[in-house]
């Protein structure tokens, strides 16, 4: 069986940019909230900061979604490689 690596990119992007967008949106509302979470992504993204307000939750939303989708693709890919036809099912 194969995965398709266009809808695991979406699926990613969608889900690692839902989470981030999520935890931007709860830490705007309760500051404490995911404070370090926040901040450890805020060291992989450049230019993102959760506590700058809503534009800097849309602009660690947008990277999200590039990451999940990179990260989702190739996942995708590197099973479909060690999945092929053929290959023994024992480990």
């Amino acid at each position: 069986m194969k995965l398709s690596v266009k809808g695991l990119a979406y699926a990613g992007a969608v889900l690692w940019g839902g989470c981030l967008f999520l935890m931007g949106i709860l830490n705007l509302m309760f500051p404490k909230y995911g404070v370090a979470m926040l901040d450890m992504i805020r060291s992989v993204y450049p230019g993102y900061g959760a506590m700058s307000g809503l534009t800097g939750v849309i602009v660690g939303t947008l990277y999200a979604l590039v990451d999940g989708a990179i990260c989702g693709a190739l996942l995708a890919w590197l099973y479909n490689q060690f999945a092929k036809p053929g290959a023994s099912a024992s480990a």
